[in-house]
Order: C-alpha cells, then structure tokens, then sequence
C-alpha cells in the first residue's frame, strides 16, 4: 500500500499540474467558463486578475478579438514587452501597475480607434489602412459638401475643392494599393475627372455674418457644418437612438446598438447610460467573432453601417427595406408612438433582395449577405487618393459577380459597366489566384478554387471564387452563396420569368450595353423632394459645429465632444430641414457618370430661405442658379435643384414591369403625368373665401402657399419633350444628364393602347366582326398574359403578311400566267 501511495500521489500531482497547465494553454484547448467559448472568454487573458484585468476594474471586459487570433497573439506579444501580458497598453496607454484608477488612467487613451490618435494605436499594425481612411469620403466628406455647396449657387462648378479638413495628397495620383490594372484604370479615370479627384482639401470656411446681407448663398457653411456633417468619422455625431457609434476605426468596427447600451460583462462600465459600446470587441471579418448575449456572429452588421447611411441617398435604411414616414404608426404595442429611429420614423417596404437572399420575411436561415461582402477595402476605407465622389471610390459593378446572359463575369473584359467614356480594350478579364498584400496578411483567405474573381477595376474579390461555371461568394458573416450566373440562367432558361427576362436582357442587348442592372432591379427608391433649408441667425441663435468640434482634439483621442470641461463647439445660426413631399416608387431614369442609364433620386433639391441678425429675410424660398452655361442652362444658368445619379440599394428578383419606364413619363424624366401638377408655386397661393374670379375677399388673409420664384415645374421632371432640361443631374462627372431626347423618343409608349382601343370594340366592320366572334366562342382575352399572347399573335401574322404576301401574290400571278400561256398555247 505504502508504494502504491508512492505512486498514486505523484500521479494526482502530475495531473493536477497537466490540469493546471492546461488552465493556461491558448484558449481553444482549455476554459473556465464552458458557457462561453474558450477564445472570447476574459478568463482566458494572458494574466487575468491582473493589471487592468485586476477585481474590481475590467475584470470581465469582453476580449478585443479571440484570444488565439493573429491580432490578439501579437498584442499579447507586444503588451509583455510593455509591462503588460493582457495587452491593454498596446491601444489604451495608461500604467496598468498603478493602484488608483486616477494614476492608472494617467494618459489613458480613451477612444484607440480614432482619427486623431489611430496612427500611433490602429497605425503600429494597419499602417496604410490608416492612411488611406484620412483621405477617404468617410473622414473628408469632400464630395457631400461639395453637392451642398452646389445647391447655392455652385461657385466652383462641378471642382470638389474643400473638406473637413485641409489635406494633402502627397505620393499624387498612382493608389496607394490595387494591382497594376487598377492602378492604370484609376489614374485614366482621374485624368479624364480631374474635377473629381481633387491633389488637396481647403478646410471649409465659416459663414461671415459682416457680409451675409451681400453674400447670402454663404449661409450654406452654416448648413454643412451643423447638419451634413456629423457623420464624418473624425467624431462621434449625435448621441441618439441609431446614431451612436464610435470615432475613427471603431465607426465601424467597434460593434454599438441602437440604444447605445452596453451589454457586455464588464462591470466598471455604465449598462444603463447610453453612449457606450454593445461589447468590446471588434467586428470585421468571417474570423473574427463577436460574442454579445451568447449570440456569436462575425462581419460588420448592415445596420452598423446604417448608422451613417440614413440621409442624402438614405441607401443604407433602404436597403434594410425602410423609407421614412411623417407619422408614428403604427403605434406600439402601449398605444406609445413608434420611437424614432436616427431622429425619424419610418415605414416598412421591402428589403433589397441582398440583405434578404431568400426573400424569406420570416428570415433567412442563411443570413444575409453583408454591405462589405460587395463593397471593397478600396470602396470604404479609399484608395489612399483624396476621393471627391462616392462613383468615383466605388469600384464594384453587378456584373463582377452576375456576368451578363453571354458572358461569365470572367469573360468580361475589365471596365465593363464602369466606362465613364473610357473605351475598354475587349479582352476577358480572366481570374488571379494572388489576392493583394494586405488581404493576405490582414483578411480572411479564402481557398481560391479555381481563381479569385476580378472587379471591373481590376482588384480580386477576395471573397468570391469561381467553382467551374459558378460562383461562390463568402460572406464575412458566415454563410457561403451560390451565385446565380445569368449566362447559366440563359442556357438553361432557368429565369423567374423566361419570357420576360429573356425579352429585356438577350432579346433588347442594348439594355445590358447602355444600362445599369439596377435601373431595372431597383424596383424603389427613397425620393424626398424639396429640400427645403431654413438659416435662422436671429434672437443669438446657435448650433453645433461639427467641423471644428473635429479640429479640437486631444491625445485621449477624444474631441472636445467628450472631452472633460469641453462640450461640443457651435457657430452663430440654426439650420431647419423641410421637405415638399416623399416617394419611393417608379424612380426617374437618367444617365450616370459612368455613362450608363440608371435611377435618379432627388439629390438636394435645395429651396433656400435665410433669417438675418435682425430677423428679417435675406432671401426667402430661393432656388439658386447655377453659372451661366452649366448643365445646359444657358445664360442665367440652370436651376440648382439636383436629381443624383444613384444606386438604390433596393434589388429585387423580380425587375420593374416595362410598363414601369415605357409608359411612364416620370419614368423619362418628364414629371408627374408629363409635368402637369405644382403649377403654382411661382407665386403666392390663397385657400381663403374668393370671387368667382379669384379675388380674395377677406382682408385678413393669408397666403397658405409662400411664392418659391422660379418654381413653376414639378419637382419631378428634369427634362421637356422638347429636351429643354430643367434641373441638374449629377454635379461630379460630365457625362451624368438626362435621357438623350433619342433615348426618350425610343423608348416612349405613351398611348399604344389607343392605338389599337380607338377601334376597339366599336370600330369598322371588321374589328366588330372579330370581337363579336370573339365573345360568342369565348375567346376575347380577360387577363393581361392573354391579351399579351393575342397581341403577340396579332404582330406576328402582320409581320409574316407584309413580309410574305407580295412574294405569295407574285408567285401566284407567274403561276397563274404560266396556266394561261400553256393553255393559250394548246389553242
């Protein structure tokens, strides 16, 4: 018994320390807590219970990445060096060895992930993701202010000249990442755009209340800095529901709810104050997890994305299926109103089909495709260029993943559906199996298959591979799609509905050659028209000035947003936002930069009134007029009201019905029933007792409609059929515009039912005949697919008399004289 104790107590020693041991091993081996996984559990930290870690600080912060992760196993690293093994010093600074919070937080930094300190935290490992980020649309917001300004007068034409910031692109116009085919695609694109891809940023001006009698239209600075801007991530915005986020970086990689709740486990931090973080750890790619009320998911949420994507376009809420509402229904479940969601309501409609693959409303168990499985590094982050426009940062088309009804996306040539103009040289774009530098070492790879698919610019699509004559995109929220091949569902006639897929896509090429695939597919788009933009500086008012709220910042990271003893910076005057009217169905067709048709959606339709010190008017209901010459608006320049060149971000399956385009004059461009309706604005409107004649009677009376000079068109209508153009479409590039009068000659079927009705059912004798026979044997179509067979029938038969009578009738009179000259001869 004694040596078998000599032997049994070594081995529950032994096993106790293997035990032990394993208590420390790389997370996915071993943990404390087996309700959470070993890699995001805090009790996996390299040294837990210590340091920041220590009982009663963050104890139970949530990992910022997965313990056993490259990122975290180099923080790891890099925080022993430090003095640190869980690593918090590596982003945060600060003396995790100090025993008050106070010394401990000695130059903490509070928000790692932002603009103004990220070079030094983001930057030691993402170095060029830094870089580029500073002079992306995201932190510039340079082509947003240059639409605003545009609408007031368009001082400097279609030149993106100012920022939130002053700005330098110092290496020039070569990208500071791509291959070498997007690189020399890039730099063509900018010497034919010069005007939209400007060499530097002018920080933009304030509004000089000396001058403002004389010079009006400056009251926009006002407006940009107070409302259009607040979404730059140089700061954090409004504090709202939907709109909390975080500044830099962690805009979107640092998960926040929309009630701006914590819910992680870490009690030092506040889960009943909004403004904080839903948990601690970063969201981006297929790999990195995130694990918040035990659901796990990976990939940056669209809704995160939504955050900032809710005005202007509105793309982002309308892809989530949303449009905004002036009412609060439906009410909630209390009778309480509907809440607002960032600082709107909003009603249902139908979520773009990439956001709901299945169109399953119940959802979908294959989730959704996320905005970055489409969008590219180059899309969000930039491409190290100072961008002007989002057309021009976008380089991601329909067809790099769908091909056309002839031809595999790999068939394509590079360029194809991204023109501009430029003339593509017409050979396949084929495939690449080598992905850039920075996806291998910083995304999620992928086995290529076959070969990673190409952009149109020509970067790969890291995430899509081609898998024989299919496609296979890998969502970074988990899920693996089948992409559906339009040339393999041409073959094998395999279309929701063949006849008419196969009519609009194969049958009329000049479709798939002239347009975008969304001026079909975008079956709604978000249309808010008049913007109506009220600057009050009387009575002292103030407001908030985002942009230099930005330009006062601190080493915490923080702005003077949040900063202690700070608040927010303001300027002299409030801005007031109105609208003339909201719709979402048949968009306006128009031409993009990219040459191409596609939707238009009111781009800022600005109807400008300004208040000055006094609280007097400076000028009321003011639609401000471009320089004479621009956007064919002859000497007095045209109207600056805008109808941009857009992607809804609303693709349904099923495409708008032809009808939609062919027999709609909205559609071309010509207004509301051709342009009839909002005749009265170019001058006061009353609504109170009149004569007969329109007199007012009553003294005191009001105007219910104020004069907006210069409004006498629908808003809707951008174009006569005369092709005199009313608006501006698109401000960037030079080939955006209305439809060419040939393009809306060709393509108006306004009347064709009269063509075929004035006769019918009580036309000549014949025509009776026909619909009497018809009636008696049943055979008169009741439904739109027979009476679309019958016409077709009808057509047809037309076109095989005309083509064959006179031949028929030909060969008959030569046989006929045959017969005679035989019998004639046998006389």
């Amino acid at each position: 018994m004694k040596n078998l104790s000599l032997l049994v107590i070594p081995a529950v020693l032994f096993i106790a320390a293997v035990i032990s041991v394993a208590a420390k091993l790389p997370p996915d081996v071993a943990s404390y807590n087996p309700e959470i996984p070993a890699t995001l559990d805090p009790d996996n930290f390299p040294d837990p219970g210590h340091g920041c870690l220590a009982t009663g600080c963050h104890d139970n912060i949530e990992p910022i990445r997965q313990h056993n992760s490259q990122m975290a196993s180099e923080i790891y690293q890099k925080g022993a060096e430090m003095g640190d093994p869980n690593g918090c010093v590596v982003c945060h600074s600060g003396n995790p060895q100090a025993r008050s919070k106070t010394k401990a937080h000695h130059n903490l930094i509070k928000y790692p992930a932002s603009m103004w300190v990220n070079a030094k935290t983001c930057g030691q490992c993402h170095e060029e993701h830094v870089y580029v980020t500073n002079r992306s649309l995201m932190q510039t917001e340079a082509g947003k202010i240059q639409g605003a300004i545009w609408g007031w007068g368009a001082p400097d034409g279609y030149r993106v000249v100012y920022g939130n910031y002053e700005l330098k692109d110092p290496d020039g116009k070569t990208p500071k990442w791509g291959t070498d085919q997007y690189k020399a695609y890039m730099r063509r694109l900018m010497e034919e755009n010069p005007q939209a891809f400007p060499d530097s940023l002018q920080l933009l001006p304030e509004v000089n209340l000396e001058t403002l009698e004389e010079m009006p239209q400056q009251a926009v600075l006002t407006y940009i800095r107070s409302d259009c801007q607040r979404c730059h991530i140089g700061v954090k915005g409004l504090q709202r529901r939907g709109d909390y986020r975080g500044m830099g970086c962690a805009a979107c990689h640092i998960p926040f709810g929309d009630e701006g709740f914590y819910e992680g486990r870490d009690v030092s931090i506040p889960n009943d104050e909004p403004g904080h973080v839903l948990v601690h750890t970063i969201q981006s790619s297929r790999k990195a997890k995130v694990m918040v009320n035990d659901k796990i998911y990976s990939g940056i949420p669209a809704e995160t994305c939504v955050t900032c994507h809710n005005r202007g376009k509105r793309i982002g809420v309308s892809f989530l299926g949303t449009i905004e509402s002036p009412y609060d229904t439906p009410w909630g479940h209390n009778g309480e109103s509907q809440p607002k969601l960032h600082g709107k309501h909003y009603h249902y409609l139908r979520d773009d089909h990439h956001h709901n693959p299945d169109d399953n409303r119940d959802g979908n168990p294959n989730g959704s495709i996320l905005c970055q499985d489409c969008h590219l590094t180059t899309d969000v982050h930039g491409n190290g260029n100072i961008g002007g426009t989002t057309f021009g940062e976008v380089e991601i088309e329909c067809a790099d993943c769908h091909g056309t009804p002839e031809k595999y996306p790999w068939e394509l040539p590079l360029g194809w559906g991204d023109e501009y103009g430029i003339s593509e040289e017409n050979v396949p774009r084929g495939l690449t199996r080598k992905l850039l530098d920075f996806q291998e070492k910083k995304n999620t790879v992928y086995e290529p298959e076959d070969g990673y698919l190409l952009s149109a610019r020509g970067n790969p699509l890291g995430n899509v591979v081609k898998r024989g004559n299919e496609a296979v995109l890998h969502s970074a929220g988990g899920a693996d799609f089948k992409i559906p091949m339009l040339k393999k569902l041409e073959r094998r006639k395999q279309w929701q509905n063949p006849e008419k897929a196969t009519t609009a896509m194969v049958d009329v090429s000049k479709h798939m050659e002239n347009m975008e695939c969304y001026a079909c597919h975008s079956t709604w788009a978000a249309q808010c028209y008049g913007c109506h933009v009220k600057i009050d500086y009387s009575g002292n008012r103030t407001s908030t000035d985002w942009v230099k709220t930005a330009n006062l910042h601190f080493p915490s990271g923080e702005t003077c947003e949040t900063q202690k003893g700070y608040h927010p910076l303001t300027q002299p005057g409030k801005a007031y936002e109105g609208r003339t009217y909201i719709r979402w169905e048949d968009p306006i067709l128009g031409v993009n930069g990219e040459g191409r048709v596609g939707p238009l959606i009111p781009g800022c339709q600005q109807i400008t009134t300004v208040i000055g010190e006094d609280g007097n008017a400076i000028v009321s209901n003011k639609i401000w007029r471009t320089k004479p010459g621009e956007e064919n608006g002859g000497r007095e320049g045209q109207r600056g009201i805008d109808m941009a060149p857009a992607n809804p971000h609303t693709a349904s399956r099923r495409a708008r019905e032809c009808t939609s385009c062919h027999t709609n004059p909205k559609t071309l461009g010509y207004g509301l029933d051709g342009g009839g309706y909002m005749q009265n604005y170019d001058h006061d409107t009353y609504i109170d007792l009149r004569t007969p004649s329109g007199e007012n009677i009553s003294r005191n009376s009001r105007a219910q409609f104020a004069e907006i000079p210069g409004l006498d068109i629908d808003l809707s209508q951008i174009v006569t059929r005369t092709g005199k153009q009313l608006q501006t479409v698109g401000h960037h590039f030079k080939l955006s515009a209305p439809l060419s009068q040939d393009q809306r000659e060709r393509m108006e079927r306004v009347g064709v039912c009269i063509a075929c009705h004035k006769d019918i059912p009580d036309g000549n004798f014949a025509i009776k005949a026909i619909v009497k026979a018809g009636s008696v044997l049943n055979m008169s179509p009741h439904f739109d697919e027979e009476h679309s067979e019958l016409l077709n029938s009808d057509i047809t038969l037309a076109a095989r008399m005309r083509v064959y009578a006179l031949p028929v009738l030909l060969i008959i009179l030569f046989v006929f004289w045959i017969y005679y000259r035989k019998k004639k001869a046998t006389k």
